[in-house]
């Protein structure tokens, strides 16, 4: 398997770390993890646009002797 690309890796960590940490000098939220997994999909799909792969193609084949 492939290296986890860094919002990969930054989900990972955010989903073992606190959602709401409060200290003297303030408090601190992460995004949700809807919102999180939201990210990730949309830089994935930008990944998968700019892959040299062709993907699916649909092409009409026309049998000979017809016309």
């Amino acid at each position: 398997m492939p290296d986890p690309t860094p919002t990969e890796a930054a989900i990972a960590q955010n989903a073992q770390g606190p959602k709401k940490a409060q200290g003297d000098a303030g408090s601190v939220e992460q995004h949700s993890l809807p919102d999180q997994i939201a990210a990730d999909r949309y830089l994935a799909a930008k990944r998968a646009v700019r892959a040299r792969g062709r993907g699916i193609v649909i092409s009409k084949l026309i049998p000979p002797g017809t016309a």
